[in-house]
């Protein structure tokens, strides 16, 4: 620190009144760039926190997000599904491994179909004294709008290896037609 005089007792360093003047803004500087004031008031906000509590606090900006591989069940929880307009009818295909005949719910109307369905997996493990178990369940409904108006009073399903195939044939007004051109 610098030597204090009579006249000076009191005031700060002659280095750090400069610092501050130069880090102050003028009222014009401030308007034209309000968001830069905003995101300085909370650098500083966060720097005095990290003084508070300088025994591992952290600004909610920079907390670790989730590990999100440990949720990659989840993504294969909604199907993958593919709807092909054909002249007659419409074909949709699901991918809904791991679900049961049983679980599964397919409903229609005029232009959508809706497919429900659950599953349940349970893995135990027993080495003497050793015990693990692992439950996961789910359920997924996926609604999705149809190409043209379906007769869902005629639709036909297959279930084979984890892939749903339904059938609904086009009600006559939507039927593709083909029109020549002269």
């Amino acid at each position: 620190m610098g030597k204090k005089s009579a006249k000076g007792k009191g005031k700060k360093p002659a280095k750090t009144r400069a610092k501050e003047k130069a880090s102050r803004k003028s009222p014009a500087e401030s308007k034209a760039n309000p968001l830069a004031e905003i995101e300085k008031s909370f650098q500083e906000l966060e720097r005095r926190l990290e003084e508070a509590f300088s025994d591992g606090w952290r600004f909610p900006s920079r907390w670790e997000l989730p590990e999100w591989s440990r949720f990659s069940k989840l993504k294969n929880m909604t199907p993958r599904v593919d709807i092909i307009d054909r002249d007659e009818d419409i074909m949709v295909r699901a991918d809904v491994p791991g679900v049961k005949r049983e679980n599964l719910e397919v409903t229609l109307t005029d232009n959508t179909i809706t497919i429900k369905g659950k599953t349940s997996e349970e893995k135990k493990e027993e080495k003497g004294d050793y015990f693990r178990s692992e439950t996961m369940k789910g359920t997924f409904a996926r609604t999705m709008y149809l190409p043209s108006d379906v007769d869902g009073g005629r639709a036909e399903s297959s279930f084979r290896d984890g892939v749903l195939e339904i059938t609904v044939p086009k009600i006559e007004k939507a039927r593709r037609i083909k029109v020549d051109v002269p």
